[in-house]
């Protein structure tokens, strides 16, 4: 089985919480996305979910179409305004030379990599733009390293596999590919959480238990770390460094 095709089921049953809990992505990330992009620019969002990431493009100003094949997240996505359709990675069903970018957002990690860059070679017009982008955690808070350990603790078995994707494999691998001029821009982004947004975030997670005694024991795990870091307003915050990559077909198709 493709990583591809075993993501797809992961976040059943986690639309509505996926869409409250999770991060969005900073607008400055967004305009370093598009910069330099036709206006407006078509714009493939692959590996969707529930739109958070096409909603952001579609405020700066982009023609988005996202792929998603998990039918809860897709109709989730459809629901908030997306043109949500139908498709995979390695299967998006978009014409060849059809959009001006491609762009995969917290899930690029999850693809079958090779076939899934192929298919973006085949959609995106000449020298047509693939961004990469992940809300990475920033680790140098205790409540941050507590939060992870806790993941780690209580992850549903198996489903961590392929969440550790190497940022060191990315460049040879989109050159691979004949991608070129890979480059990477950072910008730094935050959520701040009370305790019910804290246990909402956590349960946001495809590999957090669903129930049973591993759940109660991750999230009396997360509420006794949230006491221990909690401001004066009762809130912690979670920290990222949001990674754009973004590189070019190097020729067309």
């Amino acid at each position: 089985m493709t990583p591809d095709a075993g993501s797809v089921e992961r976040f059943t049953g986690l639309a509505e919480r996926y869409d409250r809990y999770r991060p969005d992505y900073p607008a400055a990330a967004i305009g370093a996305l598009l910069a330099g992009l036709p206006v407006p620019a078509t714009v493939a969002d692959v590996g969707a979910g529930t739109g958070i990431a096409s909603r952001a493009l579609a405020r700066a100003g982009a023609q988005v179409i996202a792929i998603e094949p998990n039918a809860e997240m897709r109709a989730f996505a459809r629901a908030t305004g997306v043109d949500a359709r139908d498709g995979s990675a390695a299967a998006t069903g978009l014409a060849a030379r059809s959009v001006d970018a491609v762009a995969c957002f917290q899930a690029f990690h999850w693809f079958a990599q090779s076939e899934a860059l192929s298919e973006f070679a085949r959609v995106l017009r000449p020298r047509g733009r693939l961004a990469i982008v992940w809300n990475e955690r920033d680790l140098t808070t205790e409540f941050a390293r507590g939060y992870r350990d806790l993941e780690r603790r209580h992850s549903r078995p198996g489903m961590l596999a392929g969440a550790d994707f190497s940022d060191d494999r990315l460049p040879p691998l989109l050159r691979d590919a004949g991608f070129d001029d890979v480059r990477l821009e950072t910008f730094e982004n935050a959520q701040r959480f009370d305790l019910a947004g804290a246990l909402g975030r956590m349960r946001s997670s495809s590999y957090a238990p669903r129930s049973g005694p591993a759940l109660d024991a991750l999230l009396a795990g997360l509420e006794a770390l949230f006491a221990r870091h909690a401001d004066a307003g009762g809130r912690v915050e979670l920290r990222y460094r949001t990674e754009v990559w973004t590189t070019h077909l190097a020729s067309g198709p």
